[in-house]
């Protein structure tokens, strides 16, 4: 995927001007709540709301924006004249019903990895790569949320000083596993507490005052494959097929914000001044440190909120030409919901347009 200048035929998917017809699907899980949250506080043009999950909640009511509105179960016929799909229902129900929704005229982001990989599908990050959303062919994938996190803050350092390679470990919410997961964290906590036993039934291990590498599936060389997916979507969004990076992904228990800490080689050495000035002024990004306290982000900080924390930047004592950083964003917010709905904001066109 390139950075080049939309084509016209990519641009007529633009969003129509007014009040759109906009469908969310997954819209009883966490990222769902939290993409209904969004539309409201940032004033989106919706005009209808269709709420889509399965069978199982279909006929269930949610109230948004003084209406009550009946969850509807996925079908073709739901996707009729919709402007735009918000999607996040895991990947297979993404693969199985975007196509049909982008055939129908409307434009899909999609919160899963059911296509992020795929070279004909843009993969965004509004402060990273906007220019890639006007490429899609119906359907945008949204990254995955410690990618989101991670290219915020080496997006504007590489735009100064090439990056040659990137170390990265994660400390991954309750939240990245869905809402079950974090109603989990919370009940065994209580367990825990009261000196029971906490057996876990959502998460393979239990996460009450406890840590385990990331449960996704290892892959032959190692890693889990949400470190591959660390890998290969940076890559991607940068446009840095060569850049060298490795990952190592941890589930902490934490409700709903992820943490990363962040060592970056560059080709010569980086003023730590520099980049502290960079990143306290590119978008999306909230320096927050104070080195005499010892107070550096933390995921309370983060909680509930739009910017990425960054802070503790400083010359890694092991190699002249790296920096270090610690960094915490919303899992739920900035690394997934918030993201998809810049992305429509981007393809509005209009004043929203970009307000990232």
């Amino acid at each position: 995927m390139t950075d080049a200048q939309p084509s016209t035929q990519a641009r007529s998917r633009l969003l129509p001007d007014g009040p759109l017809r906009v469908a969310i699907l997954g819209a009883t899980g966490a990222v769902g709540q939290e993409l209904l949250d969004l539309l409201a506080e940032r004033d989106f043009p919706v005009g209808t709301l269709i709420p889509l999950a399965s069978p199982r909640s279909a006929g269930q009511t949610l109230h948004w924006q003084g209406q009550e509105l009946t969850i509807q179960p996925v079908e073709a016929a739901a996707f009729e004249g919709v402007d735009l799909v918000l999607a996040s229902a895991g990947g297979s129900v993404s693969k199985q019903w975007a196509p049909v929704a982008a055939a129908a005229g409307a434009v899909v982001i999609d919160n899963s990895s059911a296509f992020r990989l795929d070279p004909s599908v843009p993969l965004v990050v509004p402060e990273v790569n906007p220019e890639a959303a006007f490429g899609h062919q119906g359907i945008i994938a949204n990254p995955n949320c410690t990618t989101i996190l991670l290219t915020l803050a080496l997006a504007p350092l590489q735009a100064r000083r090439p990056i040659r390679r990137v170390v990265v470990s994660t400390y991954q919410s309750a939240s990245g596993a869905g809402a079950r997961a974090m109603e989990e964290l919370r009940n065994l906590s209580r367990t825990v507490l009261a000196g029971g036993e906490p057996v876990s039934t959502v998460l393979p291990h239990s996460l009450a005052f406890n840590l385990f590498l990331h449960n996704s599936p290892l892959q032959p060389n190692g890693y889990c494959e949400e470190e591959l997916k660390m890998l290969n979507e940076t890559r991607k969004i940068m446009a840095l097929p060569e850049l060298r990076l490795s990952a190592t992904c941890v589930r902490v228990p934490v409700l709903r914000a992820h943490s990363e800490a962040v060592n970056i080689e560059f080709a010569q050495p980086f003023p730590v001044d520099e980049a502290r000035a960079l990143l306290a002024a590119a978008p999306g990004v909230e320096l927050l440190e104070d080195f005499e306290a010892n107070r550096f982000p933390m995921p309370t900080d983060v909680t509930g909120r739009d910017p990425v924390a960054v802070g503790r930047i400083r010359q890694d004592l092991s190699d002249p030409n790296a920096l270090e950083l610690w960094l915490c964003g919303d899992q739920i917010r900035k690394g997934a919901a918030l993201n998809a709905i810049q992305i429509a904001e981007l393809l509005l066109g209009g004043p929203a347009g970009g307000a990232v």
